[in-house]
């Protein structure tokens, strides 16, 4: 294979071909920008990249900062914090709740004064 050929071929078990840049979340800090880690839902740290910018913005919003770095180099930041989980392209969040309509309150009850709706 020519050399052209394996740096357009995806490396095993990588979910974005080797050589791809990704768009990583950071942070502004008194030192520069540094990688925002994230908390899983069981409440282990990863790392988060997005794919494409729209990606990211759809996901953090806009004012989200971001910098474009290898599946390599972002892993080798997370490395030494003990950082072994990289996700790309997570959705965060849960879909948005569905208002309701809150129930009529049984009978021989007053309704409350002010009632919150899902």
């Amino acid at each position: 294979m020519s050399p052209s050929q394996l740096a357009e071929d995806p490396e095993p078990l990588q979910p974005v071909p080797a050589g791809h840049c990704l768009y990583v979340p950071v942070r502004s800090g008194p030192l520069g920008s540094a990688a925002r880690f994230f908390r899983t839902a069981l409440g282990g740290r990863t790392a988060v990249a997005f794919t494409t910018e729209q990606r990211l913005v759809r996901t953090l919003g806009p004012a989200q900062e971001w910098i474009r770095l290898s599946e390599p180099a972002l892993r080798a930041l997370a490395a030494p914090l003990g950082i072994t989980t990289l996700r790309i392209d997570p959705r965060l969040s849960a879909p948005a709740a569905r208002a309701t309509a809150a129930p009529a309150p049984a009978p021989g009850t007053r309704a409350p004064r002010h009632q919150l709706i899902a």
